[in-house]
């Protein structure tokens, strides 16, 4: 999955300029050879798709960035009844066929795979900082209860029916609808999914939480971590960078 702000309406602009067959948005990146790079022509046509390419092999910094605009012909050419991959199957066919196959390159694009837990979480943190080119969050507070002497920063996304006790902190983070938040818990830099209880002096920085967990009390998770539904974990449990599967009581 990718978060993208891409001007869609420019890709198809482009596209009908080109009267091409297919376009496909291409996105730079630091390290293609992590996705597989996508060499084009002068004119913009694709010229040839690389996966996996070794360091010698690098020719641009350039991949595919998961948007396609696609002329109505192109779907005769997928088999029916059967899977087939765009990457593996129509796109080597486009080339071969010598289609008006044509790459799009933004100026300036928010993009990111959020394939990994460690881009989930940058993903929200650019969110509530604002770093998403047009997109913007309309609405970060729900109807929840926060007592006064709560502090609930002004970059963090509360869901509705969340309760917030004295002394709690929430810092640029995510609760999801229903969570509990004890006397004197921390909970920073983090994304918790929905009826997630954080126990008193608990603290969870830099985390991935997952719905329906118990937190105890003065329990750490630490940055990196990423708890799966329904994990416990008991009083004063201390978690590294750990990936905890769900319905786990630690």
């Amino acid at each position: 999955d990718i978060l993208t702000d891409l001007d869609l309406k420019a890709v198809i602009r482009e596209h009908s300029e080109h009267q091409a067959t297919a376009t496909i948005v291409l996105t730079p990146v630091e390290n293609p050879s992590a996705y597989g790079l996508v060499e084009t022509e002068s004119d913009g046509r694709i010229r040839r798709f690389l996966e996996k390419p070794k360091a010698d092999e690098i020719t641009c910094n350039t991949i595919n960035a998961g948007t396609y605009i696609l002329e109505p012909k192109v779907l005769d050419l997928i088999p029916a009844g059967e899977n087939h991959s765009f990457e593996y199957g129509l796109f080597p066919e486009l080339l071969k066929r010598k289609e008006a196959f044509f790459a799009h390159i933004p100026a300036r694009t928010y993009w990111i795979d959020i394939g990994t837990p460690e881009r989930y979480l940058r993903v929200h943190q650019d969110l509530l900082g604002n770093r998403v080119g047009r997109i913007h969050l309309k609405e970060r507070r729900g109807d929840f209860d926060s007592a006064t002497a709560a502090e609930v920063d002004e970059l963090s996304m509360i869901g509705d029916d969340c309760q917030i006790k004295p002394g709690a902190q929430i810092i640029n983070s995510v609760l999801g609808q229903g969570c509990f938040v004890e006397e004197r818990a921390r909970v920073e830099n983090s994304v918790i999914w929905p009826h997630t209880r954080v126990g008193t002096t608990a603290i969870v920085s830099g985390a991935v939480v997952g719905r329906g967990c118990h937190i105890g009390r003065s329990a750490v998770v630490g940055h990196g971590s990423v708890l799966g539904d329904k994990t416990s974990l008991t009083d004063y449990t201390i978690t590294g960078q750990a990936e905890v599967q769900a319905e786990a009581v630690l």
